[in-house]
């Protein structure tokens, strides 16, 4: 594990997102809130949060970092039939929460499986990527065209 104990605690943000590929049966009960299990959204939001503030517990080596804010939203896109994920992490310490937002998209995209796999098997979970971040001895960071 990385010694931080020198670094000086800053602001830290970071910003992730996902996609959740459902297909058009499942993809309508979701918008519609008919999922035999109940709210995905509002059910995936929980988990999202949850997962971040579990990073630690679940990657290895990972610090334990206390998450000052977390926020996890969704974006239906019916030409697509897909839920596209956000998750906004937030702590002021020594090392950053890229992971703790990767995190949280991760969680709500797998509660969104798990709620529909009932509907279809073939979903798909793509593109977790970190969009943004902020604080550090790195600097910032935004995903650019070069990026891509």
């Amino acid at each position: 594990m990385v010694d931080v104990s020198t670094k000086t605690d800053t602001v830290r943000t970071a910003v992730a997102a996902g996609r959740v590929l459902l297909g058009e049966e499942a993809f309508g009960l979701v918008t519609e809130n008919k999922i035999r299990k109940g709210d995905v959204l509002g059910i995936a939001q929980v988990a999202g949060i949850m997962g971040a503030k579990q990073t630690s517990k679940l990657i290895p080596l990972c610090h334990d970092v206390y998450v000052k804010g977390v926020d996890v939203e969704f974006t239906l896109n019916p030409d697509d039939h897909a839920v596209d994920i956000q998750a906004y992490t937030k702590t002021v310490g020594p090392t950053g929460v890229e992971m703790e937002a990767l995190t949280a998209v991760s969680v709500a995209a797998l509660t969104i499986y798990d709620m529909c796999k009932s509907v279809s098997k073939a979903i798909q979970i793509t593109d977790v990527h970190l969009l943004a971040k902020t604080g550090g001895q790195s600097g910032d960071y935004r995903k650019g065209k070069a990026d891509q």
